[in-house]
């Protein structure tokens, strides 16, 4: 797997996009078009259903050497062995966490990501041990409705500031990427806009061309 300082581009596996086709082939389509993570992440869906998608997304990302990442249930990342799991604020602080190593079982060599929405949350995240953070939403997304824009002041805070591997997210299309770009992002996240594009890889693809 890549480091993830070398990782630009993270694309998703949302079920609330997925159209009626199966989790594997998009996440197959993602690697095709050059995704270096791939986050499952299933927001309705119970655990026991996530974690048969996760079982059959993991074949599929270790082929091409993506990392899978769990979004919120720590539990199915240790147990499938998948290289990574993405927690919010609420799940790791507001659970009474201060540092991500209480998450890691002996020898485990799962990395934690966090998302953040201020630059105190940032701060708090990097002192917690993150190995990457989550630095949005950008711009309105319909993937968080409820959530306030942080805008692009806070990716130039963040270029000045985080020194984790760190990516920008929320509301990130190929109109708005070079704004985000040009703010000193070095890495994006992609949800809607290629999960609902006609052709995802070619999609993905486009993406990897503008960070390139």
């Amino acid at each position: 797997m890549k480091p993830l300082a070398d990782c630009k581009l993270y694309a998703f596996v949302d079920t609330a996009y997925l159209h009626g086709r199966a989790p594997e082939l998009v996440a197959q389509q993602l690697c095709d078009g050059g995704a270096d993570l791939i986050q499952l992440r299933a927001k309705t869906s119970p655990p026991a259903e996530i974690r048969l998608m996760a079982e059959k997304l993991l074949p599929v990302t270790r082929r091409a050497n993506v990392a899978l990442v769990i979004n919120d249930h720590l539990e199915i990342a240790r147990e499938l062995g998948a290289e990574i799991c993405h927690l919010g604020q609420e799940d790791f602080f507001d659970a009474g966490h201060e540092h991500v190593s209480v998450l890691r079982t002996p020898h485990s060599a799962l990395r934690i990501g966090l998302s953040t929405h201020a630059p105190e949350q940032a701060a708090r995240a990097v002192a917690a041990g993150a190995d990457y953070v989550a630095i949005g939403p950008i711009y309105a997304t319909g993937t968080k409705p409820t959530a306030k824009p942080v805008t692009l002041d806070y990716v130039r805070w963040a270029a000045a500031n985080v020194r984790v591997p760190w990516f920008a997210i929320g509301g990130i299309n190929l109109q708005t990427i070079d704004a985000v770009l040009a703010a000193g992002a070095p890495r994006i996240c992609v949800v809607s806009a290629i999960l609902n594009a006609p052709d995802v890889a070619k999609a993905c693809a486009e993406f990897r061309q503008r960070l390139d």
